[in-house]
């Protein structure tokens, strides 16, 4: 779970002033808390799911009944958590990120600066272009009343709004990071992730 406090920037390790970088610190912070809530509640999702595992297990062993839904909520869950996680593990540098470039660049800071600039604008280009998507999808169903065609009959705007959720946080941790890096920050390849004082 997520237990490490702290923006993105894991203090001030570049140094830098002014009024421009204390706007951006205080959005970083903001970015920061909503993407730690998100982490949360994925991890609420998470305990749930094992605790339906569990309900099930017991209805089918001792009195040879079932909810009939597991490997829908499941599937449902998984989706959800995995999505509503993205944003802190961005900050927390945890998804898997191929730094070749940056290594080779290590010797000309602005150099990839620009090339660190340039790859999370990519990033949110597609990740908002799959959450603009998302949200039109949401929005198909709310206006359809659309349910899963299972005995739960589950709007389906529940579990693809929580996808859409996860993905407007990860939207905002990249667009922080790419004020961050431009405001003079640290890269993220550089452990300036949201590295704090837990553990």
């Amino acid at each position: 779970m997520p237990g490490r406090v702290g923006p993105l920037t894991g203090g001030d390790a570049t140094g830098g002033s002014g009024p421009v970088r204390a706007a951006v610190d205080r959005l970083d912070r903001a970015a920061a808390a909503i993407a730690r809530a998100a982490a949360w509640a994925a991890g609420a999702l998470l305990l749930a799911m094992v605790g339906h595992v569990l309900l099930e297990i017991a209805l089918r062993s001792v009195f040879a009944r079932s909810t009939f839904v597991l490997d829908e909520f499941v599937g449902y869950g998984v989706a959800a958590v995995t999505f509503l996680a993205a944003g802190h593990a961005f900050q927390d540098d945890a998804l898997i990120r191929v730094g070749l470039v940056l290594d080779l660049t290590r010797r000309r800071p602005r150099l990839r600066r620009s090339i660190e600039l340039a790859a999370a604008a990519v990033a949110a280009a597609c990740v908002g272009f799959v959450a603009w998507y998302m949200a039109k999808s949401v929005l198909r169903h709310l206006d359809r009343g659309t349910v899963s065609e299972t005995v739960a009959r589950v709007p389906l705007w529940i579990p693809e709004g929580l996808m859409l959720l996860g993905l407007l946080v990860l939207v905002l941790r990249i667009v922080v990071y790419m004020l961050r890096v431009a405001s003079g920050g640290p890269l993220l390849a550089d452990g300036g992730g949201d590295r704090g004082d837990g553990g």
